[in-house]
Protein backbone atom coordinates (compact mmCIF):
# COMPACT_ATOMS: atom_id res chain seq x y z
CA UNK A 1 0.00 0.00 0.00
CA UNK A 2 1.36 3.17 -0.77
CA UNK A 3 1.75 6.27 1.64
CA UNK A 4 -0.98 8.78 2.27
CA UNK A 5 -0.21 11.88 1.04
CA UNK A 6 -1.48 15.15 1.71
CA UNK A 7 -1.38 18.49 0.72
CA UNK A 8 -3.14 21.97 -1.34
CA UNK A 9 -2.52 19.65 -4.78
CA UNK A 10 -4.39 16.91 -3.39
CA UNK A 11 -7.49 18.28 -1.92
CA UNK A 12 -8.99 18.92 -5.27
CA UNK A 13 -8.77 15.36 -6.33
CA UNK A 14 -11.44 12.69 -5.95
CA UNK A 15 -10.98 9.46 -3.53
CA UNK A 16 -9.61 7.34 -6.69
CA UNK A 17 -7.21 10.21 -7.79
CA UNK A 18 -5.53 10.33 -4.97
CA UNK A 19 -5.09 6.85 -4.35
CA UNK A 20 -3.70 6.77 -7.75
CA UNK A 21 -1.51 9.61 -6.88
CA UNK A 22 -0.02 7.93 -3.81
CA UNK A 23 0.03 4.63 -6.14
CA UNK A 24 2.26 6.05 -8.82
CA UNK A 25 4.93 7.32 -6.39
CA UNK A 26 5.62 3.57 -5.51
CA UNK A 27 6.86 3.13 -8.84
CA UNK A 28 6.06 5.47 -11.55
CA UNK A 29 4.01 3.12 -13.29
CA UNK A 30 0.95 4.79 -14.59
CA UNK A 31 -0.72 1.41 -15.75
CA UNK A 32 0.17 -0.45 -12.43
CA UNK A 33 -0.90 2.73 -10.25
CA UNK A 34 -4.38 2.77 -12.05
CA UNK A 35 -4.95 -0.92 -11.64
CA UNK A 36 -3.72 -0.62 -7.57
CA UNK A 37 -6.44 2.67 -7.30
CA UNK A 38 -8.94 0.29 -8.34
CA UNK A 39 -9.23 1.42 -12.08
CA UNK A 40 -10.44 -0.40 -14.84
CA UNK A 41 -8.54 -3.73 -16.06
CA UNK A 42 -9.21 -3.32 -19.49
CA UNK A 43 -8.03 0.33 -19.96
CA UNK A 44 -5.65 0.52 -17.07
CA UNK A 45 -2.99 1.59 -19.63
CA UNK A 46 -5.30 4.45 -21.21
CA UNK A 47 -6.79 5.28 -17.73
CA UNK A 48 -3.25 5.75 -16.16
CA UNK A 49 -1.73 8.19 -19.08
CA UNK A 50 -5.02 9.92 -19.07
CA UNK A 51 -4.31 10.40 -15.21
CA UNK A 52 -1.57 11.89 -15.47
CA UNK A 53 -2.50 14.17 -18.43
CA UNK A 54 -5.01 15.67 -16.13
CA UNK A 55 -3.41 19.32 -14.62
CA UNK A 56 -4.71 18.59 -11.28
CA UNK A 57 -2.65 15.23 -11.54
CA UNK A 58 -0.11 16.16 -13.03
CA UNK A 59 0.46 18.86 -10.63
CA UNK A 60 -0.53 16.66 -7.29
CA UNK A 61 2.41 14.32 -8.41
CA UNK A 62 5.05 17.11 -8.82
CA UNK A 63 4.43 17.94 -5.59
CA UNK A 64 4.96 14.92 -4.19
CA UNK A 65 7.75 14.39 -5.88
CA UNK A 66 9.71 17.37 -4.81
CA UNK A 67 8.11 16.66 -1.18
CA UNK A 68 9.48 13.44 -1.11
CA UNK A 69 12.87 14.67 -2.61
CA UNK A 70 13.63 17.02 0.23
CA UNK A 71 12.56 14.65 2.89
CA UNK A 72 14.72 11.85 1.48
CA UNK A 73 17.51 14.26 -0.03
CA UNK A 74 17.67 11.87 -2.97
CA UNK A 75 17.99 14.37 -6.08
CA UNK A 76 19.26 13.67 -9.37
CA UNK A 77 22.59 16.02 -7.80
CA UNK A 78 23.18 13.30 -5.71
CA UNK A 79 23.23 10.13 -7.84
CA UNK A 80 25.44 12.27 -10.25
CA UNK A 81 27.72 13.54 -7.33
CA UNK A 82 27.89 9.90 -6.09
CA UNK A 83 28.64 8.49 -9.32
CA UNK A 84 31.15 10.86 -10.08
CA UNK A 85 33.07 10.19 -6.53
CA UNK A 86 33.24 6.32 -7.11
CA UNK A 87 34.42 6.93 -10.28
CA UNK A 88 37.21 9.27 -9.33
CA UNK A 89 37.84 6.09 -6.65
CA UNK A 90 37.77 3.37 -9.40
CA UNK A 91 40.82 5.73 -11.14
CA UNK A 92 42.76 6.21 -8.04
CA UNK A 93 42.40 2.49 -6.78
CA UNK A 94 42.09 0.14 -10.24
CA UNK A 95 41.49 -2.62 -7.24
CA UNK A 96 38.24 -1.05 -5.42
CA UNK A 97 34.80 -2.69 -6.58
CA UNK A 98 32.08 -0.43 -7.11
CA UNK A 99 29.21 -2.83 -8.18
CA UNK A 100 27.16 -2.46 -5.75
CA UNK A 101 27.38 1.26 -5.49
CA UNK A 102 26.60 1.72 -9.13
CA UNK A 103 23.48 -0.56 -8.80
CA UNK A 104 22.10 1.54 -6.62
CA UNK A 105 22.72 4.47 -8.15
CA UNK A 106 21.66 2.87 -11.32
CA UNK A 107 18.31 2.21 -9.64
CA UNK A 108 18.05 5.94 -7.84
CA UNK A 109 18.75 7.27 -11.39
CA UNK A 110 16.24 5.06 -13.01
CA UNK A 111 13.69 6.09 -10.19
CA UNK A 112 14.29 9.92 -11.49
CA UNK A 113 14.26 9.11 -15.04
CA UNK A 114 17.93 10.39 -15.40
CA UNK A 115 18.88 7.28 -17.52
CA UNK A 116 15.70 6.09 -20.24
CA UNK A 117 15.74 2.48 -21.84
CA UNK A 118 12.86 4.23 -23.89
CA UNK A 119 10.97 7.51 -25.34
CA UNK A 120 8.29 8.60 -23.80
CA UNK A 121 5.81 11.14 -26.39
CA UNK A 122 2.13 12.23 -26.16
CA UNK A 123 0.30 13.82 -28.84
CA UNK A 124 -3.00 15.02 -28.97
CA UNK A 125 -3.21 14.30 -32.81
CA UNK A 126 -4.74 11.81 -34.36
CA UNK A 127 -3.64 8.96 -36.91
CA UNK A 128 -5.88 6.87 -39.01
CA UNK A 129 -4.78 3.93 -41.02
CA UNK A 130 -6.12 2.12 -43.37
CA UNK A 131 -5.08 -1.50 -43.89
CA UNK A 132 -4.32 -2.67 -47.69
CA UNK A 133 -2.58 -6.16 -48.49
CA UNK A 134 0.58 -3.94 -48.41
CA UNK A 135 0.45 -3.60 -44.92
CA UNK A 136 -1.34 -0.05 -43.05
CA UNK A 137 -1.53 3.54 -45.01
CA UNK A 138 -1.33 6.97 -43.02
CA UNK A 139 -4.03 8.97 -44.09
CA UNK A 140 -3.73 12.21 -42.97
CA UNK A 141 -6.37 14.01 -40.62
Amino acid sequence: MAARIEGESMRSLTAKQKLFVSEYLADLNATQAALRAGYSTRNADKIGSELLGKTRIAEAVAAALEDRERRTLITADYVLRTIKTELETCIADPEHKSADVYKGCELLGKHLKLFTDRVEAKSDEVITLRWQSSGPEEIAG
